[in-house]
Order: structure tokens, then sequence, then C-alpha cells
């Protein structure tokens, strides 16, 4: 029987979680509600969640705050270390571009201003849902090998696990997974950021749409020697981005040295 999504509504507004939470059910998902990030806790100890739609401007704890715990630690109970790679959807304030930028940065997915049209989460949802599920993978290349090799580097579209040259798992966002992901399956190609989005999101580009930028930063932090002086994703200065090394394709993913047993495979969510 096919699993049916788990999604856990954040929101301190009881009025707002009470529509997306009837709403989602309406559509063929789970949907649990929390006020706020203790309530969140408490759910995500005792429940595996599939994806979490997180407001930013709440009392007390903030979603900004949440979403950088989560990504930094994960949550103890069914989730487990699995919370810090779970998707997560901002809700921000309407033209509030600083929080949009922030929480990328602090590793959410997807973002919505508010006010919004129900309809148009539910679309966000199952996209980033889609790409957690299908390995990153495109539409087309089913066939094609999982495993990734570049620059000592392994990326294993199946398993969503990003291997460095010493053998150690690199913890990455289902956002920064998607990005890497695309730009590695197309080396050498100057991509731009409306068709970047596109791959990675599966939406046009708004105005001043900065979410790709601040995924690469996020990305070089953790796969260039120097950030400051990028070797493997390339400026492409009036272009976009370049995934600049030689990749090779191979579906046996090769051992770890580091700890081969580990199981850190799916990318953060």
């Amino acid at each position: 029987m096919e699993k049916t999504p788990h999604i856990l509504i954040v929101d301190d507004d009881r009025e707002i979680r009470d529509l997306l939470s009837r709403f989602l059910q309406k559509h063929g998902f789970r949907a649990t509600t929390a006020a706020d990030g203790r309530d969140m806790r408490k759910i995500l100890a005792d429940a595996k969640i599939d994806l979490i739609v997180l407001d930013v401007m709440m009392p007390g704890e903030t979603g900004l705050q949440i979403c950088a715990q989560l990504r930094a630690q994960g949550i103890p109970g069914p989730s487990g270390a699995g919370a810090a790679r779970t998707p997560i959807i901002m809700l921000t304030a309407a033209g509030e571009d600083t929080d949009r930028i922030v929480g990328l940065e602090m590793g959410a997915d997807d973002y919505l201003p508010k006010p919004f049209n129900p309809r148009e989460l539910l679309a966000r949802i199952r996209a980033v849902l889609r790409r957690s599920e299908d390995g990153g993978r495109p539409i087309g290349e089913a066939d094609a090998p999982m495993i990734l090799h570049f620059d000592g580097w392994q990326l294993d579209l199946g398993a969503r696990r990003l291997t460095g040259p010493e053998g150690n798992d690199i913890d990455l966002s289902a956002g920064e997974f998607d990005l890497l992901s695309a730009l590695a399956q197309r080396p050498r190609r100057v991509l731009s950021r409306d068709q970047l989005l596109d791959l990675c999101k599966g939406r046009a580009a708004q105005p001043f749409d900065r979410s790709i930028d601040v995924q690469v930063g996020r990305l070089r932090r953790k796969v260039e020697r120097d950030p400051a002086e990028p070797k493997i994703i390339t400026t492409v200065r009036g272009g976009g981005y370049m995934f600049a090394p030689e990749v090779t394709r191979g579906g046996k993913r090769a051992s770890s040295t580091a700890n081969p047993a580990a199981g850190v495979g799916s990318a953060n969510a």
C-alpha cells in the first residue's frame, strides 16, 4: 500500500493551522499541527514527519531559529537524525526578502509569502516531496548510472548521499542536494539561475529571487577547499553557474574508508 505523506504544520495562528490541515487532508495527506517549537518537538519525538510547513513570524522561538536547530541537530524519536534532513517549506511575510534569504541560508527547501493560495502550497509540497523521493533524477534519466564521481567526491543519486574524498558523508539539505545533482549531471555547462530554479524547484524565478545564489553559497562552504575561490561550482559572469570538474558515472558505490557502515544516506530536507 502506498505511504501517505505526513505533513507537520507549525504556525501560531490557529485559524491557519486548521485551514491548512483540513485542506491537506482533503487532498490525500496526513496533517498534524503545532502552535510553536515546543509542540513541534513533542510531535517529532513520536511521529515520522515527511515535510514541515514552518511559519517564520512566531512569538518566542521564531521559525528561523527552529529551522536552524533542526538542520544542525535533528530531533530524537522516529524522525531521528533524519529530522535534520526533513524538507522544510517556510511561510514568510509578503515583501520580507530578508526572511526568505535567511531561511534559505538556514537550510529551508522552499518558501511561500503570505497571504497565499492553499493550492500553491499544495503544489510546492508535492514538488518538494517528489524531488526527495525520486533521488533527484531528472525525468527520462531513470536508467542513468546512479553514482557520479568528481574530484574524489561521490554523489549517490539513489541514496541521496554525498561522500567526501576522505570517505566522510556530507550532510546536505534536500534543496542543496537537488542543486548539486542538477549541476553535477550537467558538467561544464553554463546554467542560468532560471534554469537551475526550474530544474530544482519546478517553478519560474520571481523578481529578485536569490534562492539559487543562497544555496550555491551553502554548497560551496561544504564542497570547496576555499569557498571564496571556488573551483567546483564556478560563477559565470552574466550567465549563471557551471559545474567545473570532470564527472564520471558508475553504477556501483565505492567503499567508504571513514565509516563504511554509516547509514547517513539521504540529503537533509
